[in-house]
């Protein structure tokens, strides 16, 4: 009998991953794609440099071997300068806004449905997890996409060191709120603070992963710092930025994207290139340092990994 042997979406031959020198080597790719955003950049690496972070012995985190993409990572110079961040503005150029974040001191507080609600220095939690490196797909609801080499630990982790108790359903993430420090928070048009939520079962998911770093360094502060969330398989919006306080819960919770207009922006929002957001299609996206426009793929190529996790629900639904 012969063995066949599956492969799972994200894994690929490791000649089909770009090289590191390619996507470290910052001052051909802005000359050579025409980009204006050194600037931003320089003024955010100055701000970086001035700041000591005690977790930057961490990186580069080992990678994980496991999790591949099937395209080039993208330039960091393209996705530094490439952001939502509703808190500094609402427009992509915010990377040198963002620069206002301040992520020290930082503490994350795990409450509700614990055994022992606590609060833990972000320092402190980055040290009790080991750290390792994933190269992940991102799809943002807006159609265009981008490939990260993320660093950080499996949200299951965090869940198993919380002890969440059998009537938690549900883990609700909740980021800072301070007007005086984000600009854009001062917009009362959005219900401040940003607030997401996932099922337990998603948490739990091998793929479902805490961002404390990205291009071999700590992360930048414009995607996030000094903890994110990702989730590949659903629309950037889930993945919340900045988190400081991480609740179980029983009652599903209703993200600040979903409070604002639940007719574009679900609780669900997987990857599904057959629903339509009420605006545009999803049935392809524009690829962001090529612009090149490809296929959408279900659940955004991970499919094999987190289909069970909705087995039973009609498939039209899982955006929504």
């Amino acid at each position: 009998m012969v063995a066949i042997i599956r492969r799972p979406s994200w894994e690929i031959a490791e000649r089909l991953a770009t090289p590191e020198s390619v996507y470290l080597n910052r001052r051909s790719i802005l000359k050579g794609m025409g980009f204006g955003a050194a600037a931003a950049l320089s003024h955010g690496a100055v701000v970086a440099a001035a700041e000591a972070d005690p977790t930057a012995d961490l990186y580069p985190a080992k990678k994980n071997e496991k999790y591949k993409i099937d395209r080039p990572v993208t330039p960091e110079e393209i996705n530094a300068n490439y952001n939502n961040f509703y808190e500094f503005g609402t427009s992509k150029d915010i990377a040198a806004n963002a620069q206002n974040l301040v992520v020290r001191p930082w503490e994350i507080t795990i409450d509700g449905l614990v055994e022992k609600p606590f609060t833990i220095a972000l320092d402190d939690l980055v040290r009790k997890i080991p750290l390792e490196t994933r190269l992940y797909r991102h799809r943002c609801v807006e159609a265009w996409s981008m490939t990260i080499p993320w660093a950080g630990f499996p949200l299951k982790s965090l869940v198993a060191m919380a002890n969440p108790q059998a009537s938690a359903k549900y883990v609700r993430f909740e980021t800072f709120l301070d007007p005086d420090m984000a600009s854009g928070q001062g917009n009362f048009l959005y219900p401040w603070p940003y607030i997401e939520g996932v099922t337990i079962e998603e948490a739990g998911n091998d793929l479902s992963f805490m961002v404390t770093g990205a291009y071999d360094k700590p992360v930048a502060k414009q995607h996030g710092a000094p903890l994110r969330l990702h989730m590949p398989w659903k629309y950037g919006f889930k993945s919340i930025k900045s988190i400081r306080k991480i609740s179980f819960v029983e009652e599903r919770p209703v993200g600040l994207w979903e409070a604002l207009q639940p007719s574009e922006y679900g609780f669900w929002a997987n990857v599904n290139p057959e629903v339509a957001h009420p605006r545009w299609s999803q049935a392809t996206e524009r690829v962001l340092d090529t612009g090149e426009r490809i296929p959408t793929l279900l659940f955004n190529g991970y499919a094999a990994e987190v289909a069970d996790l909705y087995v039973g629900m009609d498939p039209s639904t899982l955006y929504m």
